[in-house]
């Protein structure tokens, strides 16, 4: 190895320059959130995606319980919200379940939600049973992208794959620009699921649901 020296005065500008021109990329300033761009207008929907991670002994335990309570608080119909999906992975992380919920109206359902479920004695119980089984839990608030699909149910059996990615800050309007070109090509058997990303846990956070 050599060991270079302190390049001088005259030459740092031009290297400074073109050094700069690899990593810095111009992008044009908006005035919009990339949250206005790219949710859909048409709908006020916010969903909700729940990780949970069961304990290996519970996770058969877990599954049944949440069958026989969850779609019977959650289909009534003073809740302003449905469960999408629920599922346990196959592959990555094992002993994990994964609920997808949508609130009809946004925020505003969400809180009405949470709201009522505190004193609901049934889903406090539930909650309790629950926790005994969890090594741990996290929630994650999602717009839905205008360009994708609507989540519905679905004639089974399936197999689903949740393709979650970190994006750099001030990437998300470029990403939704490639894949609002790009998701024609994947729409073979409804093949597009869902399309989401995060507002509320961590941020810029992209979900696919395919």
């Amino acid at each position: 190895l050599t060991r270079r020296g302190l390049v001088s005065s005259a030459s740092r500008p031009r290297e400074d320059s073109w050094l700069k021109s690899l990593f810095v990329r111009k992008v044009d300033p908006r005035k919009d959130a990339h949250s206005n761009l790219l949710a859909k207008r048409e709908t006020s929907s916010l969903y909700k995606l729940q990780i949970h991670n069961v304990k290996p002994e519970c996770l058969e335990a877990y599954n049944k319980l949440c069958q026989e309570v969850l779609p019977k608080i959650h289909e009534e119909k003073h809740y302003p919200c449905a469960l999408v999906g629920t599922w346990n992975t196959w592959y990555g992380e094992q002993d994990q379940a994964v609920h997808l919920w949508r609130y009809e109206g946004g925020y505003p359902a969400l809180n009405e939600v949470m709201s009522k479920l505190r004193q609901n004695k049934e889903f406090t119980e539930f909650r309790k049973e629950r926790g005994n089984m969890l090594l741990s839990r996290k929630n994650q608030l999602l717009l839905e992208f205008s360009f994708w699909n609507e989540p519905v149910p679905r004639e089974g059996p399936n197999i689903y794959e949740l393709r979650s990615y970190q994006l750099r800050p001030g990437t998300m309007i470029e990403w939704g620009n490639y894949w609002a070109r790009a998701i024609r090509f994947r729409q073979d058997n409804d093949e597009a699921v869902g399309g989401f990303f995060s507002q509320i846990g961590q941020l810029y956070m992209v979900h696919h649901l395919w």
